[in-house]
């Protein structure tokens, strides 16, 4: 435990400690941002239209590979930073040995199956006689990485939980500027095409999990790696299972979500909504970044304390990461508001696009303030380890509310339909989440820590 006595998660100062860990995933988080643009950029200028919509075509099944690994390593974290604050190092060394296992089984079950069906999967996920060479050579490399994808997405999570949150945006750091060299060396110098952009993202994540291994077994982490805590632990498994769950849901929902939306939006606006809302979603996401980090730094201290009995504590680590989620996206709604020609204008001069975008932009922010209160109640029970809560609020605005609004708005309204189903879908998760997070901070008593199975 880095030579100290006392966790770095037992820190009582609940506000410091929530700006050390949120911060620097938060950094972590932009870069990686940074590191998608350009390697769109790498391809479109290294190969041209096709390789990018070779590379597109593939993202839905990186999202697949990021939703496992979101599943065992929210799951897994969850467990972690419980076991920890309850003194219990033998679960969470047990917990992060079961992690690799799942890693290697699951990543099997989908690199050799893939492999052999390559073709047949990328003509469902859409391509044609000219992207299919493309998607073919980037997949087909994309696949040999899966589990070192899968590994480092998991993993990152639970170094979160033990709070060394430099540690994790360090690897995302590292992954992502070697990603960026590697890209112009395999593009531009060896002219690899799209089978180069695949290779730098493999060879990329390889680095970061080597880092993730000697991190494991250095005296920084508070875990330890051992053959024994890879045997098989179901129960361990099954926990892990049902609380990643709702990270699994909400990735899923999202290429779903994508899909569905891009078909309505082809249907009543063509090509120029289809950019219109593209724009908006990479301004909405780049403005959402810091709550992400946000509540990837609240999760371990929620779920230490928690363990730990200290439910006071809990209590403030809610109602603080509560009023700063819903300050940041207040901020980024003040921002689009006010400056939506201006900020859509940053990446087309179109005129027809820059209209669409900037009015567009107005209505699906509408009600982004309400957005943080969501994002941390569900991650609050996701903390405590209650996976059904948090599956139904993880998957709520997307999956329940979003995508039928989606299905039905725009048959009556066009566009304007898919832009208000937005603000629809944040009021109505934003008020069920109230409804289970409400209930359960009455119960949070600091006098009866023995209560605390019962929230």
């Amino acid at each position: 435990m880095s030579g100290s006595n006392k966790h770095i998660l037992a820190d009582d100062n609940i506000g410091r400690l929530l700006r050390k860990l949120s911060i620097p995933s938060t950094i972590g988080m932009l870069v990686m941002s940074t590191y998608n643009v350009v390697d769109t950029i790498f391809v479109g200028q290294g190969v041209g239209t096709l390789g990018i919509a070779g590379v597109a075509l593939v993202f839905p099944f990186q999202m697949i590979v990021l939703a496992l690994g979101q599943l065992l390593g929210m799951g897994g974290a969850s467990i972690i930073s419980r076991a920890l604050g309850a003194k219990d190092p033998g679960k969470a060394n047990r917990t992060l040995g079961n992690l690799i296992t799942a890693t290697v089984a699951l990543s099997i079950m989908i690199t050799i199956p893939g492999e052999i069906f390559i073709d047949k999967i990328l003509i469902i996920l859409g391509a044609t006689e000219t992207t299919l060479p493309y998607a073919h050579q980037y997949l087909r490399v994309i696949l040999l990485g899966t589990l070192v994808r899968t590994f480092a997405i998991a993993a990152n999570n639970i170094i979160r939980s033990e709070g060394r949150a430099k540690a994790s945006m360090f690897i995302m750091v590292l992954s992502a500027v070697l990603n960026i060299i590697l890209d112009a060396i395999f593009i531009f110098v060896f002219k690899m095409g799209v089978a180069g952009a695949a290779l730098a993202t493999v060879v990329s994540q390889t680095v970061a999990c080597f880092y993730i291994f000697s991190f494991f077994i250095s005296p920084k982490s508070s875990l330890k790696l051992a053959f024994v805590n890879m045997r098989p632990d179901f129960k361990v498994l099954g926990e892990t299972l049902a609380i990643g769950l709702s990270s699994l849901g909400r990735n899923i929902a999202s290429s779903v979500l994508i899909i569905i939306m891009n078909n309505a939006l082809a249907h009543h606006g063509g090509a120029v909504a289809i950019a219109a809302f593209g724009v908006i979603n990479r301004l909405t996401f780049m403005f959402f970044t810091p709550v992400i980090g946000l509540s990837q730094g609240f999760q371990p201290i929620v779920g230490y304390n928690y363990g730990s009995g200290r439910l006071a504590k809990v209590r403030e680590s809610v109602k603080i990461s509560i009023v700063w989620s819903t300050l940041i996206c207040t901020a980024g709604f003040i921002i689009m508001m006010i400056f939506p020609d201006w900020l859509i204008r940053v990446f087309s001069n179109d005129p027809q696009l820059i209209e669409v975008g900037s009015a567009n932009l107005r209505i699906v922010v509408a009600l982004m303030p309400v957005i943080g209160f969501q994002v941390i109640g569900a991650t609050m029970f996701q903390a405590f380890g209650h996976a059904t809560r948090a599956f139904i609020l993880t998957i709520s605005r997307q999956l329940l509310i979003l995508i039928p609004l989606l299905l039905i708005l725009p048959a009556y309204i066009g566009i304007t339909g898919v832009a208000i189903s937005f603000p629809i879908a944040d009021l109505l998760s934003a008020i069920l989440t109230a409804f289970f997070v409400f209930p359960a901070m009455k119960k949070l008593n600091r006098d009866h820590p023995v209560n605390i199975r019962g929230l």
